[in-house]
């Protein structure tokens, strides 16, 4: 299988400038690259799509190069963004290249023989090149007509209150230049990037037949969401980063369990290097017995491995199963509790006291380690909240409609007891330890509700 046919599969080729010619190309190993700003000290899953195709090149056999924006991460790719990028310093640039290399090592081979990856930064090119000849050897290939018509630039231009500063403007001549120069220097035929560099990587290809005469390529790969529509890799809690400091293992972890169904399959293709038969029978799975989570359990420990090791993510995934492992007894032991009478032993009460203490403390840890909410104590006072709203407010179901079938088929569960009336009115009665409502779909999809 050609790595054409292998993106194909993956659903990860979005556009692409002469197919037919590139295909032939790749018949043999060839150089190409993909650019990141380092507009922050770590890679967020947003730029996993990317990277690993530069990997999925890589063992293929061609060559990657990993360009650091040195230069363009000083001025800020206005593609697709409602305004300006705040400017960052050399020293800022400098830092974040120097720990977003250390993420890069785990996603590229820098150390192999055969086909090592390179990682360049295009400062490096850039900064010795006065503003005149920039103008006269680089501008003068450029129509301002041309790059108008960029759809990014135009949506830009048309907002009367942001516009678009000149700075920005120029963006895309610098990246042009960086296929010229990776081209010339290094025999590089390839640039690849997220759909929404299309308008940044058609010029380079341009340049370098105008200034080299020579033939050069663009392949896009699609810009990921969620099956809701919503953006691929945003919590509430913000990006889903790299770096460990960031989003710590646990939550990376949990970000992956925790993809939609609809997803789940999709993102095996997107964000592991399984193979085809590896993810039909997982898809196999996925569709006999959704509620087993098999595919989501694959998907998580497949991308915290390659992030944060592999002997990581088996200890976190342990971790995982006996935390939710131990919900249902400690929640069961609670509403066990809550339910009783006063015709009792001593004896028991102190046993049944003992398992309320743990459940509380649990509910507590629990409220850290997964989604929650908050929700005004005064909501569930008196005639209470609709369990279909809240299910809807949790994030658990993206619809009342949706939230309604999932009661009336049995996969929604308040307090880890099964909910079927789709009527349901939670109240302040609901609460656990005075203070938390625990929702679940399914088997994993957690969500707990604090009352303030």
């Amino acid at each position: 299988m050609s790595i054409i046919d292998e993106l194909k599969w993956r659903g990860l080729v979005a556009d692409c400038t002469d197919a037919a010619e590139l295909e032939k190309k790749i018949s043999s190993p060839i150089t190409l690259y993909c650019g990141f700003d380092p507009t922050a000290d770590s890679l967020h899953v947003g730029n996993l799509v990317p990277l690993l195709a530069l990997r999925r090149f890589q063992l293929l056999g061609h060559n990657p190069i990993a360009v650091a924006g040195g230069a363009t991460g000083s001025i800020g790719d206005p593609s697709w963004k409602a305004q300006e990028r705040p400017l960052l310093t050399k020293e800022i640039l400098d830092r974040n290249i120097a720990s977003v290399k250390v993420q890069l090592a785990k996603l590229l081979d820098f150390e192999t023989k055969k086909n090592p990856a390179r990682l360049m930064d295009n400062a490096s090119w850039i900064q010795n090149i006065s503003y005149l000849d920039f103008l006269r050897d680089i501008g003068k290939h450029f129509s301002v007509n041309q790059m108008v018509a960029k759809e990014s630039i135009r949506a830009r231009m048309e907002d009367r209150e942001v516009g678009i500063s000149y700075t920005e403007f120029s963006y895309m001549l610098i990246q042009a230049f960086d296929f010229h120069v990776l081209a010339r220097d290094f025999n590089c035929e390839l640039q690849i990037g997220g759909s929404d560099q299309w308008g940044n990587i058609t010029p380079g290809i341009e340049l370098c037949r105008k200034k080299l005469g020579k033939q050069v390529f663009g392949l896009t790969l699609p810009l990921i969401t969620n099956a809701d529509g919503t953006k691929f890799g945003k919590t509430e809690a913000g990006a889903i980063w790299l770096d460990a400091n960031r989003t710590s293992v646990e939550d990376f972890y949990q970000f992956w369990i925790r993809t939609d169904d609809r997803d789940v399959i999709r993102y095996l293709k997107f964000f592991t290097f399984l193979s085809r038969e590896e993810i039909t029978a997982l898809e196999k799975q996925h569709i006999e017995n959704p509620a087993a989570r098999v595919a989501h359990k694959a998907l998580a420990i497949a991308v915290t491995s390659l992030i944060h090791g592999k002997e990581t993510a088996e200890a976190i995934a342990s971790a995982s199963e006996k935390l939710y492992g131990s919900i249902r007894k400690k929640i069961g032991a609670t509403i066990e509790w809550n339910e009783l009478n006063t015709n009792i032993s001593l004896e028991e009460i102190q046993n049944r006291s003992t398992a309320q203490d743990e459940a509380i403390a649990l509910l507590d840890e629990i409220v850290t380690r997964v989604p929650s909410i908050q929700i005004s104590r005064m909501e569930l006072e008196g005639s209470g909240k609709s369990l279909v709203e809240l299910l809807v407010r949790a994030g658990l179901c993206p619809s009342k409609g949706q939230a309604r079938k999932d009661i009336e088929s049995g996969g929604i569960y308040v307090n880890d007891v099964r909910e079927k009336n789709f009527q349901c009115v939670v109240t302040s009665n609901y609460l656990l330890s005075g203070k938390h409502i625990l929702l679940r779909k399914g088997k994993k999809n957690y969500v707990v509700v604090t009352a303030k």
